[in-house]
């Protein structure tokens, strides 16, 4: 009987222990970008992730809302990415992978 209960036990630990490790893979790298203004016509992106990692060479496009790609580039060694604001509607999307993406809509862009 002692047995039995050490086998429950165990098992039930390691389901935890499964289920822990799962949520916390999932949880633990969400990404992350936020853009603002500079006031001088230009645009900086910086992205990461929730764990700390860096953004360094993750892809980013400046879409026109027909989905026309208008600018694109990757995120510098500090994790931004700056360009010229584009006349009309436009969005920034942060291409981590799949997903592993952000659209920031360039209404939402202020100073």
């Amino acid at each position: 009987m002692k047995t039995s209960k050490m086998n429950k036990m165990k098992q039930m630990a390691l389901a935890a222990a499964v289920i822990f490790a799962t949520v916390g893979t999932v949880n633990a790298h969400t990404p992350l970008c936020s853009c603002f203004d500079n006031g001088d016509d230009t645009i900086t992106c910086e992205g990461g992730y929730s764990d700390g990692s860096s953004a360094s060479g993750v892809a980013v496009r400046v879409e026109s809302n027909d989905g026309k790609v208008l600018q694109e580039g990757a995120m510098d060694g500090n994790s931004e990415f700056t360009f010229d604001r584009p006349a009309g509607e436009f969005s920034v999307v942060f291409d981590g992978g799949e997903g592993h993406s952000i659209v920031v809509p360039g209404k939402e862009i202020v100073q």
